[in-house]
C-alpha cells in the first residue's frame, strides 16, 4: 500500500515554524511522505501545492492568531480548485473556544499546542483508512459510590424523585449497583460487597462520592486498539463483563485529567 502523502503548511505571515517541521518528523516517523510548503504561503498556494503533490492531507500550522481567518480560506481555495475531497487538519496556537467555529468552517480536525504528535498520526492513519474514531452515542451511566445503597436510596428516589429500575450484583467488581433512570442516562449507586472492592477502595481513600464516568461505544474491542494505538493510559487493554452483560473497559484517570472514564458496549 502507497504511504499517506501529507501537505504541512504555513498560510499567512506568520515566521515560525519549529512547530511544524516538528510535526512533519513525527508523521516522517510513522511512515508518511510529508511535502512542507515553507513559510508565508497563501491559501491558494497550499491549495495548489496539495493537488500538484497528489496529497491525502492538508496540515495547517499557525502561531500568529490569523487561523480562523486563514484556515477557512485554505478550505474554500481547495473546493475552488476541485478539490474539496482532500481534508483539511489543524494545529498550533489555537484557542478551545475556537475550534467549533474552525470546524463549522470545513476543518476536520483542531489540535492544540498540548497534544501528541502520536495522536495526529494516529488521526491521520485513521482518516486515510476510513476508521476515525466516532464520538461515544451518550452518556450509559454516572457511577456514585456510596457506603450502602440502602441508605442512599431515599435521596435519589423522594427527593429527585427517580425511579428504581433493579439492583444487580456484578462479581468481577465486588460491587453491588442501583440502576436509576434519569433521561436517557442513569444513575448508578455503587456499594461494595467486600474489601477487595475498587469500590472500597475509593471510599477508603476519598469517600462517597462520582466515581466514574460510563460512555456508551458501538465496538469497545476497536476502540480501546486505536486507544492503545494512540498511547493513551489505560486500565484495561480488553473488555471485561458488566452490569446487564454489558462488555466493559476503564481509562486510566491520568489520561483524563484525574477523571474515570468507562467505556460500555451494551449487550445486543
Amino acid at each position: 500500500m502507497k504511504p499517506i502523502r501529507v501537505l504541512i503548511a504555513k498560510p499567512g505571515l506568520d515566521g515560525h515554524d519549529r512547530g511544524a517541521l516538528i510535526i512533519a518528523q513525527a508523521l516522517r516517523d510513522h511512515g508518511m511522505e510529508v511535502i512542507y510548503t515553507g513559510l508565508r504561503q497563501s491559501a491558494v498556494q497550499i491549495a495548489r501545492a496539495a493537488i500538484q503533490e497528489d496529497v491525502d492531507v492538508v496540515g495547517l500550522s499557525s502561531l500568529s492568531g490569523a487561523h480562523k481567518s486563514l484556515f477557512p480560506k485554505v478550505v474554500e481555495a481547495l473546493e475552488n480548485e476541485n478539490a474539496a475531497d482532500i481534508p483539511v487538519i489543524g494545529g498550533g496556537v489555537i484557542p478551545a473556544e475556537d475550534i467549533p467555529y474552525l470546524e463549522e468552517h470545513g476543518v476536520k480536525k483542531i489540535f492544540t499546542s498540548g497534544s501528541p504528535t502520536d495522536a495526529i498520526a494516529v488521526y491521520i492513519k485513521q482518516l486515510f483508512e476510513g476508521q476515525a474514531i466516532e464520538s461515544p452515542k451518550k452518556i450509559a451511566h454516572i457511577g456514585i459510590a456510596v457506603e450502602s445503597i440502602d441508605l442512599s436510596l431515599p435521596f435519589y428516589q423522594h427527593t429527585l424523585g427517580l425511579s428504581l429500575e433493579a439492583v444487580e450484583e456484578v462479581e468481577s467488581e465486588q460491587v453491588k449497583v442501583a440502576f436509576l433512570k434519569i433521561g436517557e442516562t442513569m444513575f448508578e449507586l455503587l456499594e461494595p460487597l467486600s474489601e477487595s472492592s475498587p469500590i472500597q477502595s475509593f471510599l477508603t481513600k476519598k469517600g462517597p462520592g462520582v466515581h466514574h464516568i460510563a460512555l456508551e461505544v458501538d465496538d469497545i474491542h476497536k476502540r480501546l486498539e486505536q486507544y492503545q494505538s494512540q498511547g493513551i493510559k489505560l486500565i484495561h487493554e480488553t473488555p471485561k463483563d458488566g452490569a446487564h452483560d454489558s462488555q466493559i473497559a476503564f481509562l486510566h484517570p491520568k489520561a483524563a485529567n484525574g477523571v474515570l472514564f468507562e467505556l460500555s458496549q451494551p449487550k445486543e
